[in-house]
């Protein structure tokens, strides 16, 4: 019997056409399925199914969502995060998610370069809610463990804000405002857990992960529940050593309203991918 199946063209490249015409045909595709971003039940049968593939190094695996949920779309992700989730769908275990508000290292490598005479850089991210007007915003903070240079300088000068800013990112000089909308990029949550920050790729590709979680980070119920609500996600980056580790949303707040007061902030709103 056919499916109700959303095979988007980058799937189908990836995939070939034979394969997404079985696919369509009802011919591998599942009836029923536990969808890869809410992990409730959908049948492609009875309703709109996405079909989403993630890549990794050497491994690919085809996965179901509602299409209400996210839209059939090529993720990669690295090999590990990948297995990972292969683990967790057959059911034999893996490491655990790291906590919420546990900055996390990137899998992806910075837009630029750690400084000279310094370790390699990662992104460190940490979840947290931000009232805004009265309202909880669901929002990312992202600080790399070290200085970020621009590819080929060797001043070792710190110009992470610098290339965030060029990349369309805003200065942000106070966190009571909701930064404007980045066109282009996404928050993906997968499998209700998050995985990556994505970006437009080059050469009229699909998204790419600019940050990508090493395992899929846990996100606490209100966080997800508020970036449901508005469908969207506050994404705000500040230089090495300015925000730091803070185990509370209140201490996160103090942290962001210094930064964007000493002018070392940058902000955007993301499109929220998943649920």
């Amino acid at each position: 019997m056919p499916r109700m199946l959303d095979v988007s063209d980058d799937v189908r490249a990836e995939i070939g056409d034979a394969e997404a015409d079985r696919l369509l045909a009802g011919e591998n595709a599942p009836g029923t399925y536990d969808c890869t971003s809410c992990r409730t039940p959908g049948d492609s049968e009875q309703e709109r199914t996405s079909t989403v593939l993630f890549i990794g190094d050497e491994t690919a695996v085809l996965a179901f969502a509602h299409s209400t949920c996210l839209p059939s779309q090529v993720v990669q992700v690295s090999e590990e995060q990948l297995q990972g989730a292969v683990r967790s769908i057959t059911g034999d275990g893996g490491a655990p998610a790291a906590a919420s508000h546990a900055p996390s290292p990137a899998a992806q490598p910075i837009p630029g370069q750690a400084a000279p005479q310094a370790q390699q850089a990662v992104l460190g991210v940490t979840s947290g809610l931000v009232l805004i007007s009265g309202e909880l915003h669901p929002a990312l903070v992202v600080e790399p463990t070290g200085p970020i240079a621009r590819p080929g300088a060797a001043s070792g000068m710190d110009e992470f804000l610098t290339l965030l800013v060029e990349q369309g990112f805003t200065p942000t000089a106070q966190v009571g405002q909701v930064p404007p909308v980045l066109h282009g990029w996404s928050v993906l949550l997968a499998m209700g857990q998050l995985h990556a920050v994505l970006q437009p790729g080059t050469a009229g590709l699909g998204q790419v992960a600019w940050w990508q979680a090493h395992q899929p980070l846990h996100v606490t119920d209100s966080w997800r529940a508020a970036a449901n609500k508005t469908n969207s996600v506050l994404v705000f980056a500040a230089p090495s050593g300015t925000i730091g580790r803070q185990p509370r949303e209140d201490l996160l707040r103090d942290a962001l309203d210094k930064a964007a007061a000493n002018g070392l902030l940058v902000g955007a709103t993301m499109p929220l991918a998943g649920t």
